[in-house]
């Protein structure tokens, strides 16, 4: 067995997923996870489902008016998720 440098937890993991032909999917899974921390408590007691699809996050939620003031908010949105991740996973927002 060959002796490697000690890696991190973050790096094996890392090295896993790069690896891993599911990548793909625990970012998506990472991507919608993320909307309560980026949003806050506040609205995300309103959101009843989120999912990515397709580099797409849905976003369920039960207030039309808080569906109308995030959609102005939409790109910030994107971009903080896509920031924490490293990656440009969501590419678009829905609400429903």
């Amino acid at each position: 067995m060959k002796r490697t440098e000690p890696m991190s937890l973050r790096e094996i993991i890392d090295k896993v997923m790069d690896a891993s032909a599911r990548k793909d999917d625990i970012l998506a899974m990472r991507a919608a996870s993320l909307w309560s921390d980026v949003v806050g408590s506040g609205i995300n007691r309103y959101t009843t489902r989120r999912y990515v699809s397709k580099g797409v996050l849905h976003v369920y939620l039960s207030s039309a008016t808080l569906k109308s003031e995030l959609s102005f908010q939409r790109e910030a949105i994107m971009k903080s998720i896509n920031d924490i991740l490293g990656n440009e996973v969501v590419t678009a927002i829905r609400f429903h």
